[in-house]
């Protein structure tokens, strides 16, 4: 294998890999990266086994082949040469040759043959969206997912399909983020799926501002095609929870509020709040929302707005950092607040087709 490549291009490929690369592993080639050359391009293979991505990058390739090589070892490597080409070639039983002008090394591979293959994907189900909007919908998601670890199904965003909708759900048990888009589907088709979280994390990076991605799907199995590379993933296995029910089908009373202003009495409040058991007060009166949060180790924070407002006056005690996730997502001016009682969800709502709610803490 012979190949040269610049250097700009084959940072960018290596950088795209390494979130899937693992860190621990009792397989030692699950640390390294697979490199294929082939006419006019290379291509990079990564995985851990549950999560694969392959990048295509332009190379000019004098000698075919592959080889896998320590993933974070070559990209610090190419990280810090010097020049914009990079000549890269097999010396004998897998070892590489990297030269960039007066720099050159030498590194020991492992032969492509002990490299896990990519699983064989004959595709059920596909359709294409647009990239920025499968981003933002990851986006204003994904933050909701659960990592515990005996709710598997919990720890992946759940997405469906129906209706030329593409519906997607996170939830943690104590809050539930949800959005909807319109999609060109042929209308018989009706999937539902869940997505992990390592993979949703690593769709968040590579999505692009422009263009469009095929998303294809086996029974257990999902590929996410962009120009840019390829992320094959395994699927969650099981039931999602009824999420429908967790949403109050009515709320009594209703607010609005500057979503940004609210936003920083959150993260103004919340520096003051106790760091394991995060809690915030949501005074609502006559035309006035107040925000406080206490701590007698430290002191307290009291934050002040105009809100129009003129029905009952009630508390409510949230964990800030999940009322600071959903507005962090938003980009609206302002956002709704649907409540009942201080037990009872609250529902946040704004100008798209967007909800989240969250469980009020209980404290005595």
């Amino acid at each position: 294998m012979k190949f040269t490549i610049q250097k700009d291009e084959f940072i960018k490929g290596l950088q795209l890999i390494q979130p899937i690369v693992v860190s621990h592993t009792t397989l030692p080639i699950l640390y390294n990266v697979l490199i294929t050359a082939e006419k006019g391009k290379i291509n990079l293979f990564a995985t851990d086994l549950s999560v694969s991505i392959k990048c295509p990058l332009q190379a000019t390739v004098t000698k075919t082949g592959s080889s896998s090589f320590n993933a974070r070892m070559l990209f610090s490597i190419v990280r810090e040469l010097p020049q914009d080409s990079v000549e890269f070639h097999i010396e004998d039983k897998n070892r590489a040759i990297i030269q960039c002008g007066q720099s050159a090394y030498k590194l020991l591979g492992i032969s492509a043959d002990e490299f896990p293959a990519l699983p064989p994907f004959q595709t059920a189900h596909s359709f294409t969206i647009d990239q920025v909007l499968f981003k933002d919908t990851l986006q204003k998601t994904n933050y909701a997912v659960s990592n515990d670890e005996s709710r598997l199904i919990l720890n992946g965003v759940f997405m469906s399909i129906k209706n030329q909708k593409l519906i997607v759900v996170a939830t943690d048990g104590r809050r539930l983020a949800l959005t909807e888009k319109e999609v060109e589907l042929p209308d018989e088709q009706k999937i539902d799926f869940v997505i992990p979280t390592k993979t949703i994390n690593e769709l968040i990076k590579v999505l692009n501002e422009e263009g469009t991605i095929k998303i294809s799907l086996t029974a257990n199995m999902v590929s996410f095609e962009m120009e840019s590379c390829t992320i094959i993933s395994k699927l969650i296995e099981g039931v999602y929870p009824n999420y429908q029910q967790v949403i109050p089908s009515q709320c009594d009373e209703r607010i609005t509020v500057e979503r940004e202003s609210l936003l920083g009495a959150l993260r103004r409040t919340a520096i003051i709040s106790n760091e394991r058991n995060p809690s915030v007060k949501m005074i609502i009166s006559k035309n006035q929302l107040q925000v406080i949060a206490s701590n007698t180790d430290v002191g307290e924070a009291n934050e002040q707005m105009p809100i129009k407002y003129a029905g009952k006056s009630i508390t409510m005690t949230f964990n800030p950092n999940y009322l600071i996730d959903p507005l962090k997502s938003l980009s609206s001016d302002d956002i709704a607040i649907e409540f009942t009682d201080e037990l009872s969800p609250a529902v946040i709502k704004s100008n798209i087709p967007f909800m989240y709610v969250l469980m009020p803490l209980r404290i005595g």
